[in-house]
């Protein structure tokens, strides 16, 4: 599958892409924005999983570590930056499937956020893997 172009605010969504993470670093340096890369190998409960969303995500100290605290920080300009961003879950099938109610959940709210920063005319890109 080709990536869309990631500097596009207006289709800019939360996407299955199981592509080379070299093919997205690419796309985003192309787009200019913000690249960040998700490791989900290691998520096994929620705790694990937000341990790897602030690494991944960069989350700033004050980040609550809950679903709620995700949701705002994702519309925050001062985490986000200028230019969007496009965010890589990688290794995302497993707590997919064995956390189906969190990982609608955290898709929700990242959906929510795209559509957030696409109404502010900013790309924000989520590329499950």
């Amino acid at each position: 599958m080709k990536l869309p172009d990631l500097a596009n605010y207006d289709d800019a969504r939360v996407l299955e892409y199981h592509g080379h993470a070299d093919v997205v670093e690419a796309a985003v340096s192309h787009a200019k924005i913000r690249y960040l890369d998700v490791d989900l190998s290691h998520a096994e409960d929620k705790a694990t999983l937000f341990a790897a969303l602030a690494k991944g995500l960069d989350l700033p100290d004050y980040f609550g570590n809950n679903f709620d605290a995700l949701a705002d920080v994702l519309e925050d300009r001062d985490w986000l930056g200028k230019r969007g961003c496009a965010i890589r879950l990688a290794h995302a099938a497993h707590y997919r499937k064995t956390h189906p109610n969190d990982w609608r959940t955290l898709e929700d709210i990242l959906s929510e956020a795209s559509t957030f920063w696409r109404d502010r005319h900013v790309p924000f890109w989520v590329l499950v893997s």
